[in-house]
């Protein structure tokens, strides 16, 4: 390679994407992300839903290694996804490994298991990362919004270090759980302007979930624009049935108290 074109490498812009966990298995609900929601399936949807996030370079999906994932490596590449297979349980080395095969700097990492996930708050949560140049920012550091709509984005500089320092197996199998505790960490949090709504689930881990998710996106306009987490919300409150077993299952793991906010 010539002087030009170590030039040209050195000042390419820097890359942003979205690395989507994605794999079969599942504790509570086995193969979820390839089951049905409006006539698509639920990685469909997530996939479809980050290509509209404004500022994002490439969509990418991390998934497992195993024969029983190939399936949603197949779905995935079908959604115009890129595709990365690694280690299932080292969850971590997986997304770093995707986010290296499409030379990401900046990463926002999605779960699968969250087909409401709002384009336009992911994209608030990049641009407070491009703005403050924190190395992690994401909307769930403080509790406020709804489970299904977190999105976060960090350095690739730190996803490698915290792949190459962290031991502990919850480090590895919760992707920015190290970041988020380490001190040195520059951290932002993207407030949720007005009332709390954390409380409201929206995310798939049961056939309860799977139902309401079905009740929701059968009212939904098609395509991936035109609605946002705000619809969602009206829609959930001029359905008492519905709004009252969201409330009662709205629930967080723990993760999102990591730092002792």
């Amino acid at each position: 390679m010539n002087r030009t074109s170590n030039h040209a490498a050195v000042e390419q812009a820097p890359v942003t994407g979205v690395v989507i966990q994605a794999r079969i298995g599942s504790t509570r609900l086995p193969g979820k992300v390839l089951m049905d929601l409006g006539g698509r399936t639920v990685l469909s949807h997530v996939i479809e839903r980050c290509q509209a996030i404004e500022g994002v370079d490439v969509v990418a999906c991390a998934v497992p290694k195993s024969k029983a994932d190939d399936p949603v490596a197949e779905e995935a590449t079908r959604n115009g996804a890129a595709v990365f297979r690694g280690a299932e349980k080292d969850v971590l080395g997986r997304v770093l490994g995707c986010a290296r095969a499409q030379a990401m700097h900046i990463v926002m990492r999605i779960t699968a298991d969250c087909p409401l996930l709002d384009p336009t708050v992911c994209a608030g949560v990049l641009r407070l990362q491009r703005v403050t140049g924190a190395d992690y920012v994401s909307n769930d550091m403080k509790l406020c919004w709804p489970r299904g709509l977190d999105c976060e984005v960090v350095t690739r500089a730190w996803l490698e270090r915290a792949a190459e320092e962290a031991t502990d197996a919850e480090d590895r199998e919760h992707v920015t759980r190290y970041i988020r505790r380490h001190p040195e960490v520059h951290w932002e949090h993207l407030p949720l302007l007005g009332k709390s709504v954390q409380h409201i689930r929206l995310t798939l881990d049961t056939e309860d979930d799977l139902r309401d998710l079905r009740r929701i996106v059968a009212t939904l306009p098609p395509g991936r624009t035109g609605w946002g987490y705000d619809r969602v919300l009206r829609l959930v409150a001029a359905d008492p049935e519905l709004a009252g077993r969201l409330n009662g299952r709205g629930q967080h793991d723990g993760l999102w108290m990591v730092r002792g906010i």
